[in-house]
């Protein structure tokens, strides 16, 4: 009985899928390799529960269900474990598009194939599947709770080792907006960053000097930093841990100098219950650490037919 787990070369894998990956702006071979990782990981020397009750030659088919309401995402990450373990012998239809809002009970997928396969990628397709539906489904809820507002969420670089480019593509299928994916493509200046250069605006423009076609966000905490960053020529300030009245007082006076041009975004420790009163403060962003590094898994289920 052979126990050795032997993946799908990349180069099989179907093209319309590997299309797919890149129009989600997921870079094909890193999250195939991904999901290899994670095979090898699960099945270092075999599937023994399948291996020891399953026939070999037992063929089944399986059906994914929402178990409750949400946004799925992920499940192109699922179909490809799948894909690694049966190659071309597993038949996957139903798939809903990622982003798709769903009711429990939903079926969302459905995969046919030889049973001791379909069982041995089973838990890495649930395992991407649940926590990138979580992320959307949270996001989603964000969104919702802005609608008619002119307010977006944004997710941060608070992401599990590994998995920022699924979380942050997990919150773009529920609506969100992606900030920074790295401490090089943006400049942000945080509260330390302000310390070390001696303020602000000093942090502001060393980091202007030092590139000068890069994005910055400064990060203030009060209305005199903001004004100091604006005049200094600033077009993104973060607001951190700013009460409604004071970031109200901030958005009218980014108006007053800058006539509203400078993007203001709303940062720390916000609850979506507070989502529309900031909303209606006027900023044009609110960033969301919770979307991504504290989600609750959406519960999703893989269940064969009898």
């Amino acid at each position: 009985m052979s126990t050795e787990l032997t993946t799908t070369p990349y180069a099989a894998l179907p093209a319309p899928l590997v299309a797919e990956l890149e129009a989600a702006g997921l870079e094909p071979r890193a999250t195939y390799a991904a999901v290899v990782a994670a095979l090898v990981e699960d099945v270092p020397d075999g599937d023994v529960t399948s291996l020891a009750t399953i026939p070999a030659d037992a063929r089944g088919t399986a059906d994914f269900g929402a178990r409750e309401p949400g946004t799925v995402a992920g499940l192109v990450l699922a179909e490809l474990a799948f894909r690694a373990v049966l190659g071309d012998d597993v038949e996957i239809t139903g798939r809903v598009p990622d982003g798709t809002a769903v009711a429990a009970g939903d079926a969302v997928m459905s995969v046919a194939g030889p049973t001791r396969g379909l069982l041995t990628a089973e838990r890495v397709a649930l395992n991407y599947a649940c926590h990138l539906s979580g992320v959307a489904t949270a996001t989603a809820a964000w969104v919702a709770a802005l609608e008619g507002t002119a307010a977006r969420v944004l997710d941060t670089r608070k992401t599990l080792p590994g998995l920022r480019a699924l979380q942050k593509y997990a919150v773009r299928c529920g609506g969100g907006v992606n900030h920074r994916f790295s401490l090089s493509d943006v400049a942000m200046v945080k509260d330390n960053h302000v310390v070390a250069a001696g303020g602000v605006v000093p942090a502001f423009e060393a980091v202007r000097a030092a590139y000068p076609d890069l994005h910055v966000v400064v990060e203030v905490t009060d209305l005199d930093q903001l004004r100091a960053l604006l005049v200094a020529g600033c077009s993104w300030v973060l607001l951190d841990n700013m009460d409604a009245a004071t970031m109200t007082a901030a958005v009218a006076l980014n108006a007053e100098l800058t006539q509203g041009r400078a993007t203001l975004e709303a940062s720390g420790g916000l609850t979506i219950e507070r989502a529309r009163e900031v909303a209606a403060t006027g900023v044009d962003y609110i960033s969301v650490g919770a979307l991504t590094h504290s989600v609750k898994v959406f519960d999703l289920g893989l269940d064969l037919r009898g």
